[in-house]
């Protein structure tokens, strides 16, 4: 799998970080992108500072990994925000916001992605999920939403990139301890993890085992899939 060029959101911590140098390790060329600087360097890395509700950022992103690359094998949609409250006490603002960032940007980056990859009729894309959605989990009404939605997009994708070869594909991590979830009360984040059939929080390397699958060659008859891990 070395040599190819994959993008990933949201590289400047957390699962982000973890996976670009995880594939940068592997040989891949790796391009991220956050709002904000990374605090790492390597030769095979580029970045972009961007907001991926930029409309307009994204697109001039592709446009310069089309000047620089010619090509784009991998998108990994992992950028994402949460607000975990009770519905009365969220306001519509952070629900436009999660839906913008989580939902909206990753459907413009699919696109965006297939544009480029059409073009080498190969390519692989995997958003991300949640266990959230499948636990219906009460003060997540907004975030599980949005990945409910990402799931469906997913499917849809899926049928209608498979012409190109692009398979589209969705991990659905258990609770790992990110900044994601750092407001959430550790008793919170414990019952959670009592309702998987492995009762242990997730970790990085685990959503790094599923992204391997979905992104490996011999998996171009697989797509439309979710994993969800931890045993929901």
């Amino acid at each position: 799998m070395s040599d190819r060029v994959m993008l990933i959101t949201g590289t400047r911590k957390g699962i982000g970080r973890y996976l670009s140098e995880y594939y940068l390790a592997k040989g891949f060329r790796v391009i991220g992108c956050s709002r904000q600087p990374v605090d790492f360097q390597a030769v095979a890395y580029e970045h972009f500072c961007l907001d991926i509700t930029d409309e307009g950022k994204v697109t001039e992103m592709l446009a310069e990994i089309r000047k620089r690359h010619g090509r784009l094998d991998v998108l990994i949609n992992n950028a994402a925000i949460a607000s975990m409250n009770h519905s009365l006490l969220t306001p519509i603002k952070t629900v436009e916001a999660i839906l913008r960032t989580n939902y909206v940007a990753t459907f413009q980056l699919c696109c965006e992605a297939a544009k480029l990859m059409r073009k080498s009729a190969c390519g692989r894309i995997v958003n991300f999920a949640t266990v959230a959605v499948p636990l219906r989990l009460a003060g997540e009404a907004a975030y599980a939403a949005s990945k409910a939605a990402v799931i469906t997009l997913t499917h849809i994708l899926a049928k209608e990139f498979a012409a190109y070869n692009i398979t589209v594909n969705a991990v659905g991590p258990a609770p790992i301890k990110t900044d994601l979830i750092k407001a959430v009360p550790e008793d919170k984040l414990v019952a959670i993890v009592n309702l998987q059939a492995i009762r242990r929080f997730g970790e990085c390397r685990d959503v790094a085992n599923v992204v391997d699958f979905f992104i490996r060659p011999e998996s171009d008859f697989i797509t439309g899939q979710v994993l969800f891990l931890g045993g929901i």
